[in-house]
């Protein structure tokens, strides 16, 4: 199986772009960061690797991610877009606190199953899909 960085790569040929050390160096900040990233998170975060690296650098990468595939972005109701990585990861979906914007990974086969049923009564084949559920977490509730 190739890396993540040999499909980022291949992506970017198929485009007539190349992998520069720029890209590199967003990439790997990118798949080692934890949980959602907005690219102001990931900006600072490549800054510290390597100053010379600009903010619209790290936005036009970060679509390119997205575009690839390796990446997913998400708008979880507060106006700031996350980034999370697809490589190598399990589909799952999410629920958000609307109070103090945590984030919970879910997986749960009886969501997934009954989506696919679904999809067969109406006749769809589907391709992809994202699940976002919204509310208050314990701590938020308590206050």
């Amino acid at each position: 199986m190739k890396s993540a960085e040999e499909a980022f790569t291949r992506y970017l040929a198929e485009n007539g772009l190349k992998m520069t050390p720029q890209r590199r160096t967003i990439l790997d900040a990118f798949l080692n960061a934890s949980g959602h990233i907005s690219s102001e998170e990931l900006y600072a975060s490549v800054k510290r690797a390597d100053e010379s690296i600009g903010q619209a650098t790290v936005y036009r990468t970060l679509k390119l991610l997205a575009d690839s595939g390796l990446a997913r972005a998400h708008d979880f109701g507060d106006g700031v877009s996350r980034y999370e990585p697809l490589w190598g990861q399990e589909h799952h979906d999410h629920l958000i606190c609307e109070s103090c914007r945590k984030t919970i990974e879910i997986m749960d086969p009886t969501i997934e199953r009954r989506q696919e049923e679904l999809a067969k009564k109406y006749g769809f084949t589907l391709s992809h899909h994202k699940m976002t559920l919204y509310g208050l977490c314990p701590d938020c509730r308590k206050k």
